[in-house]
């Protein structure tokens, strides 16, 4: 009896060392293609940061293809982007509280919606391929305008630029900017 609990033992933690490598090899192939990555704002003692998943365009059609219109979208690769600020924000005249959000976009071909929620951490698609997001958790809501331009962005990038007194958060991928401004 002790030999065959002691088997079932190793082969137990073998079982849990293969898992474990295979999750993590899985892991890391899946970040090959869509790399993470961390955009930051700083200014003063204020500090906004996203991180998200970076896909490549690859010869595809990005926006009313790849990403729907209409639909909404993580707003990246793998898991849900997250926004984090450490002060309140204010986005078209609307309140932003400090804190950590996940960050959904409803791409159009002319503007787009912008969607902070307040649930984070989780995978950006559920199983059967839609947005993993509960809209009862949605804090806040801002329209952008989506502009074409003749520059093309191979991979999906999140950037802050300051414009004056207020800053922006600007979407670019292929050759749509998106551009979100927020003032501090």
């Amino acid at each position: 009896m002790k030999k065959f609990l002691l088997l079932l033992a190793i082969g137990t933690l073998l079982m849990v060392i293969l898992w474990a490598v295979v999750s993590a090899i899985r892991h890391k192939q899946t970040k090959s293609f869509s790399p993470e990555d961390e955009a930051v704002y700083t200014d003063g003692d204020l500090k906004v940061s996203v991180f998200y998943n970076r896909p490549y365009k690859k010869g595809r059609v990005i926006f009313g293809e790849l990403v729907p219109y209409g639909k909404v979208w993580r707003t990246g690769a793998n898991e849900a982007t997250v926004f984090e600020t450490n002060h309140t924000l204010t986005f078209q005249g609307k309140k932003l509280q400090a804190g950590r959000y996940s960050l959904w976009t409803i791409p159009d071909s002319t503007d787009w919606q912008v969607i902070f929620n307040a649930q984070h951490g989780q995978w950006g698609i559920n199983s059967i391929g839609e947005a993993n997001r509960d809209p009862s958790l949605d804090v806040l809501t801002v329209s952008a305008h989506s502009v074409v331009q003749d520059r093309e962005f191979e991979q999906f990038t999140i950037q802050f630029n300051r414009i004056g007194e207020e800053a922006e958060m600007v979407l670019l991928w292929d050759k749509t900017v998106v551009a979100v401004h927020f003032t501090y």
